[in-house]
């Protein structure tokens, strides 16, 4: 019996799983907003009764693609400004683990740029909840550093904010470019902010 039990769970994984990659890939031309549910159950060949068995409508499936996207990046962000190493090598560092989930996953990374300012709510507030959560995990790593030993929470959480609207900027930007003279000026362009945003950091206080 329980071993019945675990092939049926083993199977309802595999079949949500088998639909939230089917919309990932119908999401590729179009918005969350205009995806309706029969096309997802087609491409996965199950009856559109089947879908609600793993999702309550297009926008929880939404919900649930942004959780894939989104949240298994916190120990990569963290990473990315940790208090180790020179300014410019903390930059190098986090542009090179940007570069890397872009070409390793540009069909979440596109999703999450369509939708962020989407018009399905339940999944704009998800992308939202992450990104605050992405910036209270910068801001802690943030406080670890000397250089903001004086610095309020607040500013803090400020310049956290930043850091992650420039990494998600940059990810968008490294999408969309084509050749690699492209990527190569969107890198150098990021490189540039992210050494303003750090000289700011350093005068800030004053």
């Amino acid at each position: 019996m329980s071993h019945t039990r675990g092939v049926r769970h083993a199977q309802k994984q595999k079949t949500r799983q088998a639909l939230l990659d089917a919309a990932l890939e119908l999401l590729e031309d179009q918005s969350l907003s205009s995806l309706g549910l029969r096309e997802v159950t087609r491409a996965v060949g199950v009856a559109p009764t089947a879908f609600y068995r793993h999702f309550r409508s297009t926008a929880d499936l939404g919900v649930a693609l942004v959780d894939e996207a989104l949240g298994s990046l916190h120990p990569m962000i963290r990473t990315a400004v940790a208090a180790t190493g020179d300014s410019d090598g903390r930059i190098d560092r986090a542009l090179g683990l940007i570069a890397g989930h872009v070409a390793a996953h540009p069909a979440h990374v596109r999703f999450v740029a369509r939708e962020r300012h989407g018009g399905v709510q339940p999944v704009r507030e998800a992308i939202r909840a992450q990104l605050a959560r992405f910036a209270d995990e910068v801001r802690a790593e943030l406080a670890r550093d000397p250089v903001s030993q004086d610095w309020s929470e607040d500013d803090l959480l400020m310049l956290a904010q930043l850091y992650v609207d420039q990494m998600l900027s940059t990810a968008s930007l490294l999408l969309e470019a084509r050749e690699a003279l492209e990527r190569e000026h969107v890198t150098r362009l990021a490189a540039r902010r992210l050494r303003l945003i750090s000289i700011g950091r350093r005068h800030w206080p004053d």
